[in-house]
């Protein structure tokens, strides 16, 4: 703490989130001197700790959501606090001290969620306070004496309270912006009060018993009055006093008994959500249409129909979410779909039939839901919207044409699409009106500027034609060309548009932006761009752009700085030079822009270049955990931290091992084993060697890690385990101080883009919180991150550093702890492993062919765009539209079946039976079951073809020794011995049962393929088949005894149950296949000789495989395969 110094600088840290029950809170906080903002929510403490005695300059402290029963302590002592915030708590009457009150700048205090029964004592003290929060709680009164002196309340809010009556001193808030009553039984009280607070902006009276009589005749003096809650109410109509309500932008009327809405309502001419849900409406007025600026509009669970609707609803161009479930609508306006910025439209349980054919041209629609509705159809999808999906175009016409139809067919089928008249025409035609209604004015004010400009370059060219009159050519540097460079990278958009003064500092080849803080302190070892902007006589912006070089900088950065320098001037299209200014030499003009006040720093950022140190590399030890996404822990460095249930990754730097504990599931140990190359790809540029081991099989390099063999490997982590939440906190620097408030990751609104919300983590980090312009520290207990980034500022960087050694040795933390840091883009895989769907896999179009995708957006792209376009891949459906191919005769399908049993050498089976594949028995050829893989290794005979030529002198030596006298027997024996041998072929066939996993085809590839391939080299194919999308040639085989039974094989052997099997083919005969029916079952122990032949195959009569053709209709015949159904009994049964 002494040694770094930065303690005494922090002004505002958020510690939520942390453990400090039991004592554990830091006592490095008592360092913070400054200390202006403290948050501990959420922390466990159950008494204000004495730590916060020190912090006198202390402001703002939290201490929501914890066990707190009192705040009695020190607070009293702290003379500038301003706001109390101990909401969540186990706070009574007693629990809050009457000296705290006697503050003099006390001006924020919320006491909400906790057990009070009456108002703090001396609350009427607090003559400052401003925001005033007492809701749930149990109060039942309100002292008349706490209004006449809390004059100056800005927020009031005592909703869920007991509250029956206000005490008229209420009235007496003239600066009350905001109240809050909701969930007080009111009934009597008639609010009288309310036209008195004049500065109401927000009025919230959610269930307090409204009605008609307890409201007041007329709001009309609160102008400013915005938002009104009067849901949960006992109210039949709208309050009379609501129309008198002229800045009216929030109205909520949901769960009241209002059954209709008058006429009076278009006097909410600025309201922009409106909520009339569960309430008894039948029919909207047609005067709803003008609110012009209504943006969202429920009406769930009404009574409203089709007619109920005005037609004329399509007049709220500004309508983005329209509600309208539960109800008994049969269809909508066709003006709801020239709401052309609705993004929510949800008309689920409904009567719904249809919906207009305009709704597909609502091009904002994000959410459309129409759930439960049983009678509804979708209207078809314009001719126009056809898009080409995967690049294929489904149109019926185009199909028609790419199958050789007719053109009179296709052109009967284009108009049948589109019909006589085109029903959508006057939809586009009405967008386009409504969208040039709304340009007209955009147009006006583009005419004006055009013509001003205009008039400008006019008078130029007078001037210019008046002071050269002999027409001069352009000079040479005038008339080139600027070449067209992304600056984007370097230099924001703003820059150099405003009047001032902008620094650069050169960090790494790259222009880092400098806080103005520190401008006119320059590091000696550094170079600086300076930019001057400033408006010239004519009231132009202008520029003076400067380069800086230290005494003590690199090659590299003086390089840069002037490279830069040129970009920035091509950046802003400057005319002017740019001036190089060294340490100790500057300018006069260089001088006058910082006033002559300019000094000079020791020391400076490290050089650009490349330097070769020796990597250092920390041994450690994590527990993956996790299913869907793994998740890495560290554990401390020794034997005893392995448990049998989980896999552990230890960490050598160059030696990687993953060990696996006997009770640790496969896919972690696979996931694992991924992480680890994941780290040897990234971090160790592939020149780490992974070792996986397996509980009981270590080696002694591992146990050496460390630090000897445990005795026993015992179970110790709790099932119930779950690390804690990690905090991610933001590095703030400003002149003189530091602060260290933590982001919450669940608001979309710290996101530098907008997540969805199934992307919402729970538990875990999402990237686009990290902004590169930021310094982060991600706390994870075991861990302490520091992620920089690349535009970041160096002394942020260096504050961060030092912030991160401090949080690490502040908080209560185990020995194995350590602060890493982190660079943009060279993320270690742990630190990438905190965040939820940080990967770097590039997004492929898997429609376009690699060519395609490899063509990059540069020059070469934009060039060949339209062979690119050509290149994509397509698609043929014409098979879809031809008619069926003729089945194949039996006795064509019996001699190619005689063929390839020919060729058939041999055939051996195996099946897998857990994770090894064993030899099938030959009488089991020909029955497979759903849930097996089966394997059938096939040698097939390949005949020695011949030349002409061979033959030819085959032919003359027969000859020849037949002059010579020899014999015929002797003669054809020579010739064999001569011949060639055979050549053989080798084919492996994979059956795949329906209902069987993947893993038989992995096991397969990685055993028994392996093994057929060092047997037969250069000779072996693999063809893998899925059940009933056989080979032909594989099914020729078996003779058109080819039995699929449902269920495993081990589990059918020694089942004995009637099963129903059904004879198919599909067209040709080698398609012969006998499928079990329903609940078929197991093949062993059964008679088959009564009802299909004998045991263990198919009956081999011609009559039984090929049945007479069933008695079907004419029109089915064609549609229906010849079928037949066998039952089955156990033998003996019959």
């Amino acid at each position: 703490m002494e040694a770094t110094g930065v303690l005494p600088f922090v002004r505002g840290v958020d510690l939520s989130g942390n453990d400090f029950k039991g004592g554990y809170f830091p006592e490095n906080v008592k360092a913070m001197t400054s200390l202006r903002w403290l948050k501990l929510n959420r922390t466990g403490l159950c008494y204000l700790p004495e730590e916060l005695a020190a912090l006198q300059k202390l402001e703002h402290l939290s201490v929501s959501h914890n066990n707190l029963t009192t705040l009695h302590g020190e607070l009293s002592s702290l003379p500038s606090l301003r706001a109390i915030v101990a909401r969540a708590n186990s706070l009574k009457n007693s629990g809050v001290p009457d000296d705290i009150f006697k503050l003099d700048d006390l001006s924020v205090l919320d006491l909400s969620y906790n057990q009070l029964t009456e108002c703090p004592r001396e609350l009427e003290n607090a003559k400052n306070m401003l925001v005033l929060n007492l809701s749930h709680n149990s109060i039942d009164t309100i002292p008349n004496q706490l209004f006449i002196n809390l004059t100056d309340l800005l927020y009031l809010d005592l909703s869920e309270n007991r509250l029956e009556s206000l005490p008229p001193q209420m009235r007496r808030l003239v600066h009350l912006q905001t109240l809050v009553l909701n969930g007080n039984p009111l009934l009597h009280a008639q609010l009288r009060q309310l036209p008195a607070l004049t500065a109401l902006q927000t009025l919230h009276l959610r269930n307090t018993q409204r009605t008609q009589s307890n409201l007041p005749t007329s709001l009309e003096g609160l102008s400013n009055l915005a938002d009104v809650d009067l849901s949960c109410n006992d109210l039949t109509r709208v309050p009379e006093c609501l129309y008198t309500l002229p800045s009216l932008r929030r109205l909520n009327l949901s769960s009241n008994q209002i059954s209709e809405l008058s006429l009076c309502i278009d006097q909410w001419v600025h309201v922009e959500t409106l909520n009339l849900s569960r309430n008894q409406l039948t029919s909207l007025p047609s005067a709803i249409c003008k609110l012009t600026k209504l943006k969202k509009l429920y009406l769930n669970s009404n009574k409203l129909d089709f007619d109920g609707l005005p037609s004329g609803i399509g007049k709220l161009a500004n309508l983005e979410e329209f509600m309208a479930a539960n109800n008994n609508l049969e269809l909508i306006p066709e003006s709801l779909c020239r709401c052309t910025k609705l993004r929510k439209l949800v008309l689920n349980k409904n009567r719904l039939v249809t919906l207009p054919e305009a709704i597909h041209f609502l091009t904002e629609i994000e959410v459309l839901d129409v759930r439960e509705n049983p009678s509804l159809v979708m209207p078809p999808k314009p001719a126009d919207r056809a898009a080409e999906w995967y690049n294929i175009d489904f149109s019926l016409q185009n199909q028609l044409r790419l199958a050789g139809a007719s053109p009179a067919t296709v052109a009967a089928a284009a108009a049948a699409v589109s019909g006589p008249k085109d029903p959508l025409a006057r939809k586009m035609r009405l967008r386009r009106r409504k969208d040039s209604a709304q340009d007209d004015q955009a147009k006006q004010v583009l005419k004006g500027m055009s013509d001003v400009a205009q008039e400008k370059n006019k008078k130029q060219e007078e001037s210019t034609d008046a002071r050269a009159p002999g027409g001069k050519a352009r000079r040479w540097d005038q008339s080139l060309e600027k070449p067209r460079l992304d600056y984007s990278e370097f230099f924001t958009e703003d820059v150099g548009q405003l009047p001032g003064l902008t620094i650069w500092q050169i960090e790494n080849f790259v222009p880092v932006l400098v806080e103005e803080a520190f401008h006119g302190k320059f590091y000696e070892a550094d170079c600086y761009i300076v930019l001057k902007t400033f408006l010239d006589d004519s009231g132009s912006l202008n520029w003076e752009i400067y380069y800086w070089i230290g005494g003590e900088s690199t090659l590299d950065k003086k390089a840069c700085s002037a490279i830069h320098a040129v970009n920035l001037r091509n950046y802003l299209g400057a005319e002017c030079r740019t001036v190089r200014e060294e340490m100790g030499d500057e300018s006069e003009e260089f001088l006058q822009v910082f006033d002559n006040d300019i000094s000079y720093i020791e020391g400076g950022t490290a050089s650009g270049f490349y330097t070769v140190e020796d990597t250092h590399y920390v041994t450690r030890m994590y527990r993956v955990y996790g299913k869907k996404n793994i998740k890495l822990e560290p554990v401390p460095l020794k034997g005893a931290s392995l448990d049998p249930r989980f896999v552990f990754l230890l960490d050598r730097g160059l030696d990687i091992y993953v060990w696996r504990g006997a009770q640790a599931t496969l896919s972690s140990t696979t996931k694992a084993r991924l992480f680890a190359e994941k780290i040897n790809k990234n971090e160790r540029k592939g020149k780490a060697e992974i070792t996986l081991l397996v509980q009981g099989q270590e080696s002694p390099e591992f146990w050496e890690a460390l630090g000897g063999e445990p005795s026993e490997i015992k179970k110790h982590v709790p099932d119930d385990f779950w690390p804690p939440q990690p905090k991610l906190y933001k590095v703030g620097l400003g002149l003189g101080y530091l602060e260290l408030p933590q982001i919450n990751y669940k608001l979309s609104v710290e996101h530098k883009t907008r997540p969805k919300v199934e992307l919402m983590p729970r538990m875990r980090l999402l990237q686009s919180l990290l902004d590169t312009r930021c310094v982060y520290i991600l706390d994870c207990w075991s861990d302490v991150f520091i992620w920089l980034g690349r535009k970041s500022p160096r002394l942020v960087r260096a504050a961060a550093l030092k912030l991160g050694q401090e949080l690490c040795g502040m908080l209560h933390r185990p020995r194995h702890a350590t602060v890493s840091r982190s660079l943009e883009g060279t993320e270690a895989q742990v630190f990438k492993a905190k965040f939820k769907n940080w990967d770097d896999v590039l997004t492929v179009d898997y429609t376009r062919n690699a060519e395609a995708v490899l063509q990059g957006p540069g020059l070469t792209g934009k060039v060949k765009r339209d062979a690119e376009k050509k290149e994509q891949m397509k698609a043929d459906l014409t098979a879809l539209f031809l008619p069926r191919q003729p089945p194949m005769a039996l006795a064509e399908a019996e001699q190619l079946m005689e063929e390839w049993n020919e060729d058939l050498d041999g055939m051996e089976g195996f099946v897998l039976e857990g994770k090894k594949f064993a030899r099938l028995p030959e009488e089991e050829f020909g029955h497979f079951y759903t849930q097996d893989c089966y394997v059938f290794l096939c040698r097939y005979w390949v005949p020695v073809e011949y030349e002409e030529e061979e033959e030819k002198k085959e032919e003359k030596e027969e000859e020849k020794a037949g002059a010579e006298g020899k014999e015929g027997e002797e003669a054809a024996a020579e010739a064999e011995e001569k011949q060639p041998e055979e050549d053989f072929q080798c084919i492996v066939y994979f059956w795949q049962g329906r209902e069987a996993s993947n893993m038989g085809w992995l096991t397969f590839t990685f055993s028994l393929q392996k093994k057929f391939e060092s047997l037969f080299p250069g000779k072996l194919e693999v063809v893998r088949m899925t059940q009933q999308q056989e080979n032909p040639k594989f099914l020729s085989h078996f003779k058109r005894k080819f039995i699929i039974h449902r269920g495993k094989r081990k589990a059918a052997q020694g089942a004995l149950q009637p099963s129903l099997y059904q004879i198919r083919t599909n067209g040709s005969a080698l398609c012969t296949r006998c499928l079990a029916w329903a609940g078929g079952g197991g093949r062993r122990g059964w008679d088959w000789e009564h009802r299909v032949g004998r045991r263990g195959s198919v009956a081999s009569s011609t009559s039984l495989l090929t049945p007479p053709t069933p008695q079907v209709h004419p029109d089915q015949h064609r549609l229906q395969p010849p079928q037949l159904r066998v039952l089955l009994y156990p033998q003996g049964s019959l």
